[in-house]
Formats: C-alpha cells, sequence, structure tokens
C-alpha cells in the first residue's frame, strides 16, 4: 500500500476540480446495485416517504444532483441507497448502509463508494459492542476480516484514507477498508471483489445470528440511533454538500441518512 492520504475531500476535489467521471461512477453504482439485490433477496423492505422528495434531487444551478432513497422492515431499522454530486466534475459519493434492529446484534453494514477524483471506497462491518472487552464478539465478526484487511494493506495500488476528523476514524472498526484508488479496470475488479466478499459473508451472520434478549433491545436501539446520527451529522464531507447544495438542503440530507425525517416505526 502507498503512502496514507490525509488531504481532505475538498482539498482533493480542488486539486483536479473537472475530471470526467461518468464511466467509473457508472460502474461503482452498478456494484451497489448488484449489492443492494441480494439484500433485497434476504430482506422485506418498505420505502420511507421521508426521502421520497428526494428522488431525485437538485442545486439551484442544476451543476449537482442527487438521489436518496431510505427503507425500513421487520429486521431492518433504516437502510440508505443514494448517490450525490456531478459525474462529469469529479465528485460523486455514493452510499449503501444497513441498519439492523435490536433483535439481533450482528455488526452493521457500512459502504460508501465515490470519486474523489481518484476512487474511494469505505466497506466496513460497524460494531454494536466494545469490541476490547466482548472477545467473543470480536473473534467471531472481525477477525474472518483480518486476511483481507492485511492483503489490502499491502496492495500498492490502494492507499489508506486517513480522515483528519477523530470522530469518524474512531467510527470505524480496526478491520475497515478505507482507500483510495486510481480509476482503471484493476481497481474496480478488486473493489467488486471486496465488496461481495464482504456483503455474502454479513449477510451470512444475519441468517445464523441469535436473538438478543427482550430485555437489552431498548438500549441497543437507542445505542444504534446515537451512533448513525452521530456519524452522519460529523462527516467532514457534508462541507462539500453545503457547497453544492447549500445549508438548508444539506441539514435535510443529513437528517435523511439517520432517519431524522421518517415516517416508519423503528423496529422494536
Amino acid at each position: 500500500m502507498t503512502q496514507a492520504t490525509t488531504k481532505s475531500l475538498l482539498e482533493l476535489i480542488d486539486e483536479r476540480p473537472k475530471v470526467d467521471n461518468q464511466d467509473v461512477f457508472d460502474q461503482l453504482w452498478d456494484l451497489m446495485g448488484e449489492l443492494r439485490a441480494k439484500i433485497d433477496a434476504q430482506f422485506s423492505l418498505t420505502p420511507d416517504a421521508s426521502t421520497a422528495s428526494l428522488q431525485p434531487y437538485y442545486s439551484l444551478d442544476q451543476s449537482a444532483k442527487g438521489y436518496l432513497s431510505t427503507f425500513t422492515g421487520a429486521e431492518i431499522d433504516w437502510l440508505v441507497h443514494s448517490w450525490i454530486g456531478n459525474p462529469k466534475y469529479s465528485f460523486t459519493n455514493m452510499h449503501l448502509t444497513c441498519w439492523l434492529g435490536p433483535h439481533i446484534n450482528v455488526p452493521h453494514w457500512g459502504m460508501a463508494l465515490g470519486t474523489m477524483p481518484d476512487i474511494f471506497v469505505y466497506l466496513d462491518y460497524v460494531p454494536r459492542v466494545d469490541l476490547l472487552t466482548n472477545l467473543d464478539y470480536h473473534d467471531q465478526y472481525f477477525e474472518p476480516v483480518n486476511e483481507s484487511n492485511i492483503r489490502m494493506q499491502k496492495d500498492a495500488r490502494f492507499s489508506h484514507f486517513f480522515s483528519k476528523t477523530l470522530y469518524m476514524r474512531t467510527s470505524q472498526s480496526p478491520t475497515s477498508h478505507c482507500y483510495l484508488a486510481p480509476a482503471n479496470a484493476e481497481t474496480i475488479a478488486i473493489i467488486r471483489e471486496l465488496a461481495h466478499e464482504m456483503m455474502d459473508r454479513w449477510l451470512g451472520y444475519v441468517r445464523n445470528a441469535q436473538p438478543v434478549p427482550m430485555a437489552e433491545r431498548a438500549a441497543l436501539s437507542e445505542r444504534d440511533l446515537f451512533l448513525r446520527r452521530t456519524v452522519a451529522e460529523r462527516d467532514p464531507a457534508n462541507a462539500m454538500g453545503v457547497r453544492l447544495f447549500g445549508e438548508p438542503m444539506t441539514e435535510q440530507l443529513v437528517r435523511a441518512l439517520w432517519g431524522g425525517d421518517r415516517v416508519n416505526p423503528r423496529p422494536s
């Protein structure tokens, strides 16, 4: 792996603001569609009406747009499938995040892809317990990711994306995949293989999970919501949203990411 990247999203975009990434965006968005299809095959999901007006949405000057869809279900607290940006002018950001209900404590699914203008990739299982003290959870859900994490650290085509925001680094698991890579057929193929590997394993975790005792579910649900809201509100990429769409729209998008305006009830 090459040296870690410590520049912010805004710095990276400002260095190369006019890269046409339409083809790269299309391939990454297709990959997210492949993974979303696997989620749909395992879960029953209902759209949440709170984001119907964001499918799509546009900047005032029509230079940027986005699409933000959200879903819930008996097993799913909050699923986000979205993109934002302008593929022909360097920046795009895509999300596929799946927050489980409190009936099980399997890690949540976290994923973001984008162009900055190099490819950005984030893949992670978001832990729901303290990994330092819950060794069974650590070994069951994160030890299986360790091998691919080490493999990717050795790949010189990928550089670690080191967020300047401490909370964003704190929110990642020790086996988080968070990289920048040049946009070419090789790196996209590696990302596709890694993403499917992570998704297939995660869906298996869910299928084989043991139920959380009823007395513990309320606390787990509140922890999940706090984490989801705080990550969305503290994400430094929100600055790009403000640049493209202004403060009011960005505030609406951030609320949508954590479910602040949701209509469907949370699973109990």
